[in-house]
């Protein structure tokens, strides 16, 4: 029966590993130029608005993705692949530290649920009182300003960026319960 577990010498691995490169490189640029964009907004005002500039920036062209989403996508993307080539970490990981790892994945999975549901309510709570003779707000334009009002938080950038950590702390929560092998038996028979 052949492993499904993927060893360093299969394509597959390295299928998973450069796709895995490509998501960090999408993650570190998206990153670092909203950090610039944030600085010059703090400098020009004396605040920012968390998120602003990947909500309102569309990549390659006008009327495309915007860049939270090319985020969003590569985080997922990008934790999957990790998911599938770094099994052998989490393999060695034995009692307490797995345990103690499967608390702070709970956690991390309990406070990003709570965090998307308190955003996206937040985001309807704003949509509805917004509506004024049929027209409704710009949506990429409202914020909450918490916890504080120098430094608000666009909602869509809050909703989808908690709903990242939520599906990735939720999914390596659930790859730290299943039952586990060894290395021994999950090494390729040759």
């Amino acid at each position: 029966m052949k492993s499904q577990h993927l060893q360093e010498d299969e394509v597959g691995y390295k299928v998973f590993l450069y796709i895995f490169y490509v998501c960090a490189f999408l993650m570190v640029s998206i990153t670092a130029y909203s950090a610039y964009a944030m600085i010059l907004d703090w400098q020009e005002d004396g605040m920012y608005v968390m998120g602003e500039v990947l909500v309102t920036t569309e990549v390659p062209f006008e009327n495309f993705a915007k860049l939270i989403t090319w985020l969003f996508f590569a985080c997922i993307i990008g934790w999957y692949c990790v998911s599938r080539i770094g099994w052998k970490k989490a393999v060695r990981l034995h009692s307490w530290k797995m345990s103690l790892l499967q608390l702070m994945l709970l956690g991390f999975t309990i406070i990003c649920f709570y965090e998307v549901l308190y955003n996206f309510t937040v985001l309807n709570a704003h949509i509805g009182a917004g509506i004024r003779d049929g027209q409704l707000p710009d949506i990429d334009m409202l914020t909450v300003a918490y916890p504080d009002p120098n430094r608000p938080w666009n909602l869509i950038f809050a909703t989808k960026i908690f709903l990242v950590g939520f599906l990735i702390s939720a999914h390596a929560f659930y790859l730290s319960t299943r039952p586990r092998k060894s290395l021994d038996e999950l090494e390729p028979q040759s």
